[in-house]
């Protein structure tokens, strides 16, 4: 073929030369470390979301329109993202955006009223977004450098900080202020900050040189592959759907619907939690066997059928049984959407994958809401079911058109 050489991925770097192997294993430490931190922070912020509450005297409906700044900050400043990638580096935008969480964690411990509250939760979700939009963008283009895909790594280590962030906020809710726990968070994140950001700033940045497709005979055009993201996006809306929802109604089905006391109904998110932090540290060995499309696709088919387990099983550890399926059906299914997102278009399809999963955990918790009110809230999870088969499908549908694209 005339072009193949031309169409290629060059793997280099901004200071002119490769990294080095050992240079490869410290960036991916750092980047290891940042998922990890995020994941943290977050969960620590929101087991504390009772205490701020109560702080800032807010009603139920208050406090709703006071989270939807996360919300709004993230998905604002996710395309923004994309764009300071492609001007600065991701890694500089990694440093910053993981500084500006840390920071922003701890300022609704001074919120005393529900506007305030929305106001520096804007701050939290702008550096919320930044950070994942940015060190997914550093982790698409370290896995290209390593010819290895440990993209699912990197979400592990998410997984395992959030687990890590829940449980510490449990263990010390009772004895530290919603101030002092918050100010904990800063300073421990800005330590791991400033030393794996030191690994990210002080060695070169592997940067994928992407032809312009629209300039070779042959390649797919730039708008194709734009479209083509977006299938991604909806891949990774699919999946993030599923991990919202049973987040905020896995429990209450098992205790409402099944019967199952509180501390049964609190296991079944754990069990789906530790499925999918499972299924993620083994997702390099299962992609390596698999590839990305059969992986994609045994995940949505694995998961739909956890779901309809879990929706519509007639007790609480059948139901259990169920999530922890779907926990494994999930758990790659957003990493390789987003790592395939980087391969075609760099920070920008990073930016707008993100863009369409973080919607995904949004649009989750309150569909299943209106779906129970009007069905039942079994009837309403069977659509997670639902949505991870359609990502399977998806993925298998679009399989020739993204290898060619990312050849």
């Amino acid at each position: 073929m005339p072009t193949l050489n031309k169409i290629r991925t060059a793997i280099s770097s901004r200071s002119g030369r490769i990294p080095t192997d050992p240079d490869l294993r410290r960036l991916r430490t750092a980047l290891t470390l940042f998922f990890a931190l995020d994941g943290l922070l977050f969960a620590g912020w929101v087991v504390r979301i009772p205490a701020i509450k109560e702080q800032t005297g807010a009603s139920a409906g208050d406090l709703g329109l006071a989270l939807l700044g996360v919300s709004a900050g993230a998905v604002a400043t996710m395309t923004v993202t994309g764009r300071l990638c492609r001007r600065f580096g991701s890694h500089p935008v990694t440093v910053a955006a993981g500084v500006l969480m840390c920071l922003g964690i701890a300022l609704p411990s001074f919120a005393h009223s529900a506007l305030a509250l929305g106001l520096v939760l804007l701050v939290f979700g702008v550096a919320y977004g930044g950070l994942n939009v940015s060190m997914n963008s550093a982790a698409v283009d370290l896995v290209a450098a390593l010819r290895r895909p440990v993209m699912p790594s990197f979400h592990a280590a998410y997984s395992l900080g959030g687990m890590l962030g829940a449980g510490l906020g449990g263990l010390i809710a009772g004895q530290l202020s919603v101030t002092r726990h918050l100010l904990l968070l800063t300073g421990l994140g800005l330590v791991v900050s400033v030393l794996a950001g030191r690994a990210l700033l002080s060695r070169p940045a592997p940067v994928v040189d992407r032809v312009a497709p629209a300039k070779e005979p042959g390649a797919k055009p730039a708008g194709n592959r734009r479209g083509l993201v977006a299938v991604l996006g909806l891949i990774a809306l699919c999946d993030s759907y599923g991990e919202g929802a049973l987040a905020d109604w896995g429990a209450l089905h098992l205790q409402q619907d099944l019967g199952a006391r509180a501390g049964l109904a609190a296991v079944g998110y754990s069990v789906f939690a530790l499925t999918m932090t499972v299924g993620r540290l083994s997702g390099t060995a299962l992609l390596e066997r698999l590839g990305q499309t059969r992986t994609l696709v045994a995940g949505g088919a694995t998961a739909s059928l956890g779901m309809l387990l879990g929706s519509l099983a007639p007790t609480a550890w059948m139901a259990i049984a169920g999530f922890a399926i779907t926990g494994f059906g999930l758990a790659n299914i957003f990493p390789v959407a987003i790592g395939r997102a980087g391969e075609l278009a760099g920070p920008g399809g990073v930016a707008l994958a993100s863009t369409f999963g973080y919607g995904g955990m949004l649009l989750g918790p309150p569909a299943i809401g209106f779906l129970a009110e009007w069905f039942s809230l079994p009837t309403a999870l069977t659509t997670v079911a639902g949505l991870a088969a359609m990502a399977a499908l998806i993925a298998y549908g679009t399989r020739n058109m993204v290898r060619a694209a990312a050849r």
